[in-house]
């Protein structure tokens, strides 16, 4: 791929930025990337990915207003992190970190996300069978809901069914894969 910037180097950075469900897809070299100053590099001293992410979670009025923020210090059983710490630095001492602190991150992420923490990018392949078929479940389940609101019941009944069926993939017990 080349730049999009320059249309004459080698694009070393691909930037997906998504507004409002609109995908926007930028390739840029690396000299432009500097140009442009939106897209520095971990090397340049302008930018640091902590300072990014700390300047994110180091938000007062979100932290203040919110009592999940005021309780007692909760920490990370496996590395000891705290909160404070994690927001201090914008970085995660091991994976348990996102359980540990996911009540906390979830007002966060919803702000820096749009309201949407959903992932729907792509799925791995190997793990794309059980994660298909628990979407599926999710969307039957909204729609069961619907049709029994609407008192739809004969087609509620139909969906019950189709659940019922994707939890036996689920579960290995239907032969599925």
């Amino acid at each position: 791929m080349i730049c999009q910037e320059c249309h004459d180097r080698p694009a070393a950075l691909h930037f997906t930025k998504t507004v409002n469900g609109e995908k926007t897809e930028v390739y840029l070299c690396e000299k432009c990337a500097h140009e442009k100053g939106e897209y520095l590099f971990s090397g340049h001293p302008a930018f640091s990915l902590n300072n990014l992410l700390g300047g994110l979670f180091n938000s007062e009025p979100l932290f203040s207003s919110n009592p999940a923020f005021r309780e007692e210090e909760v920490t990370c059983e496996k590395c000891h992190m705290t909160f404070q710490q994690l927001l201090k630095t914008g970085k995660f001492g091991c994976a348990n970190c996102y359980t540990t602190f996911d009540s906390k991150l979830t007002p966060i992420l919803k702000r820096l996300h749009g309201g949407n923490t959903m992932h729907q990018g792509k799925i791995p392949e190997r793990m794309g069978g059980a994660l298909h078929l628990q979407k599926e479940l999710q969307l039957l389940r909204e729609k069961l809901n619907e049709m029994i609101a609407s008192e739809y019941f004969e087609q509620a009944a139909d969906v019950r069914d189709q659940i019922r069926a994707v939890e036996q993939k689920l579960s290995g017990e239907g032969g599925g894969s």
